[in-house]
This record gives structure tokens, C-alpha cells and sequence, in this order.
């Protein structure tokens, strides 16, 4: 048994201990997933905080313990749409003050090397090109990507066969060859870094 499964074993019967260590294990890629995908930090840490709510909540429904960070990437997903499908509801209200401009991302980087340069540079490039993308291929392309998940985990994640998560893949990669700015952008890093 894995360090993770046995912290999940314990958290099951009501340790905080190995719950809190689940949690600050997770914490910083989650954040990382969902500030990828919400470009808010505010909105970020908020929908962060839900996602180990619902953990919290739900840990004792989880059947098989060696499948925590699937389980727990699907939460997140979950909550991301969740807060998507709230802020489209409240642009149809009226309400649009709580809507960012995408670029907020900008806000919260900074440029102090040319290697920061790059990086936010690339993540702007990632950014557009990724709008060529189905849902489906989008969400594989960060999850295996951004999040560092492997197609194992992703399909439990996702909820679908390791084929299909394969396929949506390998269209989202053949998508992002065709572009020349991208291939220009990578060569470009090559030298400058």
C-alpha cells in the first residue's frame, strides 16, 4: 500500500492527520488545474476550497482508495463546470461584474527573465491555440499536459475507455503540429533558453 492510499484508508474512518496530508499534497496541482483553466486567482483559490469540501464530504464513498487522484481530478472538473455554468447564468441575469477578461492571467505573472518571458509567452500561444480544440481534446491535452495525469488516469478521471482518451489525444497534438506559429515559437525557445 501506497503513502496516499494509506493516508486516504485513514482519512476514511475520521483521521484529520492523514486527511490534512492529502490535502496539502494535492493542494498546489489542483490549484494549479483550476487556475489554468479559470484565469482568476480570487476565483481559483474559491473553487479550490470547494473541491476539498467535496472531498471532505464525500472521502467515505470512495470505494477503491488506489484510485484517489482520479477521483479527486473528477471532483475538480465537476466543480470547474459548475462555476462556468454559475457565471454564464449570471452574464444571462444581468449580472456580468463578476466577469474577468481572459487575460487576467497576465496579472499574476511575472516578467522578471527572459525565461519568465517565454513561459508566459507560450502559455498565451497555448491559450489561443487550444480554442482549435474540441472540449474533449481540450480537456485530455491539459490534463496530460498541465496536470501531469498519465491516459490511465485520465479515462478514470473522465470516465472513459483509454482508446478514446488515446484518440482525443493524438487530435489534439496533430492539431497543435499544424500550427506554424507554434512550431516557430518552440524553435525560437530552443535557441533563447
Amino acid at each position: 500500500m501506497n503513502q496516499i492510499t494509506g493516508w486516504v484508508e485513514q482519512a476514511q474512518i475520521g483521521n484529520r492527520f492523514a486527511l490534512n496530508q492529502l490535502i496539502d499534497h494535492f493542494q498546489n496541482d489542483i490549484f494549479r488545474m483550476v487556475y489554468y483553466r479559470i484565469h482568476n486567482q480570487a476565483d481559483a483559490e474559491d473553487v479550490t476550497q470547494d473541491i476539498f469540501i467535496q472531498v471532505i464530504k464525500k472521502i467515505k464513498t470512495l470505494k477503491d482508495r488506489s484510485r484517489f487522484k482520479p477521483w479527486l481530478y473528477r471532483i475538480a472538473i465537476n466543480r470547474i463546470r459548475d462555476f462556468f455554468r454559475k457565471k454564464r447564468l449570471l452574464f444571462f441575469m444581468g449580472s456580468n461584474s463578476d466577469i474577468e477578461a481572459d487575460n487576467s492571467l497576465d496579472n499574476y505573472i511575472t516578467t522578471s527573465t527572459e525565461k519568465d518571458i517565454f513561459r508566459k509567452e507560450l502559455k498565451q500561444l497555448l491559450k489561443t491555440l487550444s480554442k482549435d480544440l474540441s472540449k474533449w481534446e481540450r480537456e485530455v491535452f491539459l490534463l496530460r499536459y498541465i496536470d501531469d495525469m498519465d491516459v490511465k488516469e485520465i479515462a478514470i478521471t473522465l470516465k472513459k475507455n483509454e482508446n478514446t482518451v488515446k484518440t482525443h489525444l493524438y487530435r489534439s497534438i496533430k492539431k497543435f503540429q499544424k500550427h506554424h506559429q507554434l512550431r516557430e515559437f518552440i524553435k525560437r525557445g530552443e535557441h533563447e533558453i
